[in-house]
């Protein structure tokens, strides 16, 4: 009985796979006979794809890199900090607030990207800021035939941010969105090293350019002034101190001379004589006491500033010609070709499946 029932499943299976196969050259044979209309969508492609591959603007790549060294993020634990991070321990307390992947996140922020946008720099035409540059090589002044409001918009040179229109402040947030969704890309080369990667894509050369270069710079000046924002504030503080006491003291020791000019013979018999060079003496003495001290703590803090100021060496910065990312003659007729000739079999497929479920 058992022998009986394997060998019907045997007969199934070996129908089910003849039905399978005859079916298989059933729609071989179908879409042989469509050979012309495949062929024909595949021309219209290759067409399509050579055209898009002729009329398409080559994309531009910049690419810079940096190491960012800070004195204050290691020292001589360095060492140690670094070994106990490979076992998931943070001993650094965090490195301030631009430290690790918020410095990648501060050259992202709107308001590097508008400085950046806002920047003047010389093209072909003369000067002009990124702003305009990005909206003349991206046509947007023809997309904004319909919106009059717009056309008269320009971002020039040396433009008093604070004075921008409503309009021209949501133009450069929708600037910033899009630069950050499809031109900018930022990220460390090694999470392991210190080395930060800036790429820009754009259909402008210079822009591609004159971006990476401008951004990295606004942000590392924002960095290194906000880094030591409060010990440059002191040195400040410190030297206008020590400049304000020296005038002091200078103009006690004037004031000596001059009270002892004006009495060289005083009297033994009357010592009130006295009283004006001897308390001069006495303000020039503080004054030099104070002084000395000031000069000993301005300095300390002038070192101390100078080993927080964090270093941003550029280590490749992006040089014209750029490299550049173009779609192939060759490569668009393929694409095109082989796109349109799937669409064709999938639409020939469907048409006679719906045919034969209709019947």
């Amino acid at each position: 009985m058992d022998t009986i029932k394997e060998n019907n499943n045997f007969q199934d299976d070996e129908i089910s796979l003849k039905e399978v196969i005859l079916k298989l050259q059933e729609w071989w044979k179908y879409l042989l006979s469509k050979w012309l209309t495949i062929f024909v969508a595949g021309l219209l492609g290759g067409a399509i794809g050579l055209t898009y591959a002729y009329l398409k603007k080559p994309i531009y790549k910049a690419e810079l890199s940096f190491a960012l060294e800070d004195e204050k993020s290691g020292g001589s634990l360095g060492g140690a900090l670094g070994l106990a991070s490979q076992f998931g321990f943070d001993l650094s307390g965090g490195g301030g607030a631009f430290s690790g992947d918020n410095l990648l996140e501060l050259m992202k922020s709107r308001s590097m990207v508008e400085k950046t946008l806002l920047t003047t720099v010389a093209v072909k035409e003369g000067k002009q800021t990124l702003a305009e540059l990005y909206i003349n090589f991206n046509d947007l002044r023809e997309s904004w035939n319909n919106k009059p409001e717009l056309n008269n918009i320009h971002f020039l040179p040396d433009a008093d941010r604070t004075k921008f229109s409503l309009q021209q402040d949501s133009l450069l947030g929708e600037f910033h969105k899009a630069l950050i969704k499809d031109n900018l890309s930022v990220d460390k080369i090694d999470k392991k090293l210190s080395i930060i990667s800036v790429k820009v894509n754009s259909k402008n050369e210079l822009f591609s350019k004159y971006f990476t270069e401008v951004l990295v710079k606004e942000v590392a000046d924002f960095y290194v002034d906000t880094k030591i924002k409060k010990s440059s504030q002191n040195v400040s503080i410190l030297q206008h101190q020590t400049d304000s006491v020296r005038r002091e003291l200078n103009s006690a020791i004037s004031g000596v001379a001059a009270a002892i000019d004006a009495n060289p013979n005083p009297n033994p018999s009357r010592q009130v004589l006295r009283v004006p060079s001897q308390r001069r003496q006495v303000d020039a003495q503080a004054n030099q006491a104070i002084l000395t001290e000031l000069v000993k703590n301005l300095e300390i803090s002038k070192v101390s500033l100078r080993k927080e100021t964090p270093l941003i060496q550029v280590i490749d910065r992006p040089i014209l010609p750029l490299e550049k990312e173009k779609v192939g003659k060759l490569k668009g007729i393929f694409i095109g070709s082989f796109s349109f000739g799937i669409l064709i079999i999938l639409y020939l497929v469907i048409q006679k499946i719906l045919k034969e479920t209709n019947v």
